[in-house]
């Protein structure tokens, strides 16, 4: 697993930024329809390109490991972080 394969396997499945496990799924199913061979606009390079695509950042995605620290929490969750603005002292 290298970087570069990383960000063509984004690339393949038009992924700007974060997404999640279901997103990606998501996202695979709907190209993955759309360049199946067996449709009419169908294209088979393309569909391999996705299915590898797809494989890789989904075995990605699954061999992930979070930092299990406060820091971490927040980067995953960057709204229930506590501020000093007016909106969050009611």
């Amino acid at each position: 697993m290298n970087y570069e394969k990383f960000e063509k396997a984004l690339e393949v499945l038009e992924i700007a930024s974060r997404i999640t496990h279901g997103g990606l799924k998501k996202k695979y199913q709907k190209l993955s329809k759309i360049y199946h061979p067996d449709m009419p606009d169908g294209d088979a390079k393309k569909f391999n390109e996705i299915n590898e695509a797809y494989n890789f950042l989904n075995e990605y995605m699954q061999n992930f490991r979070f930092r299990l620290d406060e820091e971490e929490f927040y980067e995953q969750n960057p709204f229930l972080r506590k501020s000093k603005d007016w909106f969050y002292n009611f």
